[in-house]
């Protein structure tokens, strides 16, 4: 199956730079949806088939540890894989988001491999 993805980041220019990445990496997805904050976020989840979010953890609105801890509270969105992609880097932020059950979580900055490999483990992809 290929995913459709949603990107959640307040920047326009770092949602496009994800998009990019995800093609360069050879990341096959068919919708690449755009949020800038969980609030969208989550209008966009209710409004169409997503497999997996990437999103930001510092936005204004809704943020996006405020965004995950809303998605594991609707069922519809309780397993959907999401992936942190943030700067933040503390050991703590990281086990805090994870512990909310993000997937995974990617520094940036980041290489294409890095998001492929990443992207791909928690697809359950085998890159080849």
């Amino acid at each position: 199956m290929i995913p459709n993805i949603l990107i959640v980041d307040d920047s326009p220019v770092m949602r496009s730079f994800v998009k990019r990445v995800l093609k360069m990496a050879g990341i096959a997805a068919g919708s690449l949806l755009e949020a800038g904050n969980g609030e969208q976020a989550l209008t966009m989840l209710r409004a169409n088939v997503v497999q997996l979010v990437l999103t930001d953890v510092n936005m204004p609105g809704m943020n996006g540890e405020q965004m995950l801890r809303a998605m594991r509270a609707e069922q519809a969105f309780a397993h959907l894989p999401v992936i942190v992609i943030s700067t933040d880097a503390r050991l703590d932020r990281v086990d805090q988001m994870m512990e909310l059950g993000a997937a995974g979580y990617v520094t940036k900055p980041f290489t294409p491999e890095v998001l492929r490999n990443e992207v791909e483990r928690v697809l359950g992809v085998v890159h080849v």
